[in-house]
């Protein structure tokens, strides 16, 4: 791999397509386009493997602690812990990294975290008290948000064009899907073919080396904002209401692996909910990828944001509906569907928060975003599990992603008429 190094950095250049060519494969035409800029292939694949982990690490742990303590309770305990002390410190990290540069703040922060998890794969394998456990993985909080610096650069190398902007958010949010693909069965391959620690030393280290090389890409790298703020982002107008909605979102990733897996394993086929919940994230990173090659519409990005959130609370019936035939091949053809309109709305969403946020505390309001998220599925999972046992098995526990995609709806709806006396959002 080349690296690109440099002083100062890049804006792209504005680049428009010749009226006399014509690309022969017209949908990689926006990719295309925006990978043109110089630098830009070098810190996303920095970024790639530096955000493969976030889908190894929580599963690398669970497997370990579990394997090591036979108790998959305190294996939830530990990472519900390092959950919470993410969405504490996240945002803190994100602060600093807007303030001071992504090359100053990043590389030290990972450090820190990569420290945590290596204390941890220690303290599992010398057989250290429990509590041990709790604090190693609560200093792996540090962790940056490794998409929201990338979607930062993008956004400062196209910041005056919106098109191209919709097309790398639309190529980060299928990022995201392919490592939370891919990182569970890494993970899963790691621990039961190598020895339960792997998972955990393989994610580590894929971390430190992949911020490492992203950071050297000083090129790319946004510039630091000329007027610091001391004021949150969520203070900004329509921010928290953005944030509601992500919250109820991830509470349907996380109410759906519960229930899916719940299903799975009652219909006596738990080797292929793995299989059903890659579906799920396969039919959201294809469906991200397509609507990336869309130039956005005339009407105002909040107008889009309400239509995803419209037809994902809409596709997200088909699960309950699949579930009630009692039929493995409807459920994924369902589960298919039902996540080619989650990517859509992510895109969407996180355009609204970058056009919301100001350049200084880009890094901070996705992070912002990414936290709600993080809370969402927190919530979502421990729904999706009371539903699992409390109501007429894991078909009927369905009902919990669709009502939480219809309350995602319901926010975006109650939030997206303008106050009387001010002018609507973008």
């Amino acid at each position: 791999m080349i690296l690109f190094l440099a002083a100062r950095p890049v804006t792209a250049p504005p680049v428009r397509p010749s009226p006399r060519r014509r690309t022969r494969f017209r949908p990689l035409a926006p990719y295309r386009r925006i990978f043109a800029v110089p630098g830009t292939r070098a810190f996303t694949a920095a970024n790639l493997l530096a955000r493969l982990p976030m889908g190894m690490l929580s599963i690398s742990a669970v497997l370990m602690i579990a394997g090591s303590r036979g108790s998959y309770a305190l294996a939830g305990a530990v990472t519900a812990t390092g959950l919470a002390a993410t969405a504490l410190a996240g945002p803190w990290t994100a602060r600093l990294i807007d303030r001071h540069g992504q090359s100053r703040i990043a590389v030290p922060a990972t450090a820190l975290a990569t420290l945590g998890s290596l204390s941890l794969l220690l303290c599992v394998h010398y057989g250290a008290p429990d509590w041990t456990l709790f604090a190693s993985y609560a200093a792996t909080a540090t962790t940056p948000n490794t998409g929201g610096m990338s979607r930062a650069r993008w956004a400062h190398l196209f910041r005056d064009d919106p098109a191209a902007r919709h097309t790398a958010n639309s190529f980060e949010q299928a990022a995201d899907e392919l490592c939370f693909l891919l990182g569970p069965l890494l993970a899963t391959l790691l621990c039961a073919t190598l020895f339960p620690e792997a998972g955990t030393a393989v994610g580590a280290a894929l971390l430190l080396t992949g911020v490492l090389l992203f950071t050297s890409q000083r090129r790319t790298e946004p510039p630091l904002a000329t007027h610091t703020t001391t004021r949150s982002p969520l203070r900004l107008p329509g921010l928290p209401p953005l944030l509601g909605t992500f919250l109820c979102t991830g509470a349907i990733f996380g109410s759906l692996e519960v229930v899916t897996l719940a299903y799975a394993d009652a219909h006596g086929i738990r080797s292929a909910g793995g299989v059903l919940l890659a579906l799920q994230a396969a039919g959201s990173g294809a469906a991200g990828l397509l609507y990336g090659t869309r130039r956005p519409g005339r009407d105002r990005p909040g107008r889009r944001f309400l239509r995803c959130t419209a037809a994902m609370a809409a596709l997200m019936l088909l699960p309950p509906l699949a579930a009630t035939t009692g039929s493995p091949a409807a459920l994924a053809a369902a589960l298919l569907l039902a996540g080619m309109a989650t990517a859509p709305t992510m895109v969407t969403g996180m355009g609204l928060i970058q056009s919301r946020t100001p350049p200084g505390q880009l890094n901070e309001g996705m992070t912002l975003a990414v936290t709600a998220l993080l809370s969402g599925i927190a919530a979502g999972s421990a729904g999706g599990g009371w539903a699992v046992d409390h109501l007429a098995g894991a078909g009927t526990a369905y009902a919990v992603p669709a009502a939480a995609a219809t309350l995602a709806l319901t926010v975006t709806l109650l939030t997206a008429r303008p106050r009387p006396g001010r002018a609507p959002g973008p």
